[in-house]
C-alpha cells in the first residue's frame, strides 16, 4: 500500500458529546503514514443544525461512531456548505480493508 492508498466509509454514523448523541451523515477516507507509524483519518459531516449549535458553542472533540467502528475526532470549521471537517490519529471510526 503506497502512502496515497485510502480506506474509507460514507453514510450514517453518530457524533457522540458526552453522552448526548446526534445522528449523522459522513464522508470518511484515511491512510497509514509510514513516517509517524500511525493511521491518519478525516473527512466532513453533513450539514446538520445540531453539530452548528454544539461546535459554535464550544464543542471541538467528539466520538464518531459508524456501524463498523468508533474513535474520538476533532471538529474544525465549516466549509462554505456548513460541513464541518473531522479528523483524527488513531484507529478509524470504519473497518480498514485488509491488503490483498
Amino acid at each position: 500500500m503506497s502512502e496515497h492508498d485510502e480506506d474509507g466509509y460514507s453514510g450514517s454514523a453518530t457524533l457522540a458529546f458526552g453522552t448526548d448523541e446526534v445522528p449523522v451523515e459522513v464522508e470518511l477516507r484515511g491512510y497509514f503514514q509510514p513516517i509517524d507509524g500511525r493511521y491518519h483519518w478525516y473527512g466532513r459531516i453533513k450539514a446538520n443544525d445540531e453539530v452548528t449549535t454544539r461546535v459554535e458553542a464550544g464543542a471541538r472533540t467528539a466520538l464518531l461512531r459508524t456501524p463498523t467502528g468508533q474513535a474520538e475526532g476533532t471538529l474544525t470549521d465549516p466549509d462554505p456548505w456548513g460541513r464541518y471537517r473531522v479528523g483524527g490519529i488513531s484507529t478509524p471510526p470504519y473497518k480498514i480493508q485488509e491488503p490483498a
